[in-house]
């Protein structure tokens, strides 16, 4: 599926910054980005409920009586 991402200059040019370190294309670097994203999202969901968990604990212990 073909798709068009408008990026800032800043964001353009950090893109291409590290494309060219890693000796690949912009496309290789936002679809790889992307993909890590998504695949890791399961994770990063559980540790912001953790979070969410630990820094709220009194209240959610006085919500529970």
């Amino acid at each position: 599926m073909a798709m068009n991402l408008r990026l800032s200059e800043a964001e353009a040019s950090a893109l291409r910054r590290r494309a060219e370190q890693e000796g690949r294309s912009m496309q290789e670097v936002a679809r790889s980005a992307i993909a890590e994203y998504v695949a890791d999202r399961p994770a990063r969901l559980r540790a912001a409920i953790e979070r969410v968990r630990v820094e709220n604990a009194e209240l959610l212990d006085r919500l529970g009586r």
